[in-house]
């Protein structure tokens, strides 16, 4: 069966891709590359070979340069929440500010509402507030394999790993309007480890500014330690390598492993 990969990292001014190279054991039978719906670069591998084991290793230069991550001026109407978008901007925005779920999660909601009041409406302010809720209130657990918990059930639980934070913070924004997409990448992390998880944090969109990182589960607006791989409205449409299996044997278990090397130098 065919697998999908959001493996090569995102460029734009401040996120330059020097080299980047992509290869598989066993060999495809034949590759294309495309960019979806979300502006993600994609490839797509297919084999025909029955093979024990798929091995997929990447590797990629990247040169990052946002020191600042509050480098832009909002729009006069952005400044304070909630916003009245314009009719076209909202338009185009509508996956973006869609529920995680078929209905918007009410302890999202409550919240955002205890935060909007807190910061007084000031946009910025609630951002950062809500980052610091998540990341200051929560306990984080390693979590290698299933989708994101709902949002409700990891604010209650206070406890959940990066992509539960990402789908939470994520939620609670779309519940009073600031549009915000799901992304997967890989973050700086402790430099004194070789192998690392692959990341995951949140991209709102902020009229004057575009779109602008927060990790709740570091604390931190997104600057230069992190390496974007692939953003979208919808967290399933960013995963690293996206494909079916069947076990070589009956009853056999399938197991996926995924590990990163990072080296940072400074300029």
């Amino acid at each position: 069966m065919p697998h999908l990969l959001r493996l090569r990292p995102r460029c734009d001014r401040k996120l330059q891709l020097h080299s980047f190279s992509l290869s598989a054991l066993p060999l495809c039978q034949g590759s294309s590359d495309f960019i979806d719906l979300d502006g993600n670069h994609l490839t797509k591998l297919w084999f025909v070979e029955v093979t024990q084991q798929l091995t997929i290793q990447t590797t990629a230069e990247v040169e990052t340069s946002r020191k600042n991550p509050f480098d832009y001026m909002l729009e006069p109407w952005a400044i304070a929440l909630p916003f009245d978008y314009p009719s076209s901007l909202l338009h185009q925005l509508k996956p973006y500010l869609q529920p995680h779920g078929f209905v918007a999660d009410s302890s999202a909601l409550v919240l955002a509402q205890d935060i909007l009041i807190a910061t007084k409406g000031n946009t910025l302010d609630f951002l950062f507030n809500l980052n610091q809720r998540i990341y200051q209130d929560c306990e984080y657990m390693i979590r290698e394999m299933g989708e994101p918990f709902p949002p409700g059930i990891t604010w209650r639980n206070r406890q959940g790993s990066c992509r539960d934070y990402a789908v939470l913070f994520i939620e609670v924004c779309r519940t009073i309007g600031i549009a915000a997409r799901f992304v997967s990448g890989y973050q700086e992390g402790d430099s004194q480890q070789q192998s690392r998880d692959l990341h995951a944090w949140v991209e709102v969109y902020l009229p004057g500014g575009g779109w602008r990182g927060y990790d709740p589960t570091l604390g931190l607006v997104v600057s230069d330690r992190h390496i974007p791989l692939a953003a979208s409205a919808i967290s399933s449409y960013t995963a690293a390598v996206q494909g079916t299996v069947t076990p070589v044997k009956q009853g056999e278990k399938v197991t996926s492993n995924l590990d990163a090397q990072i080296a940072i130098s400074a300029f």
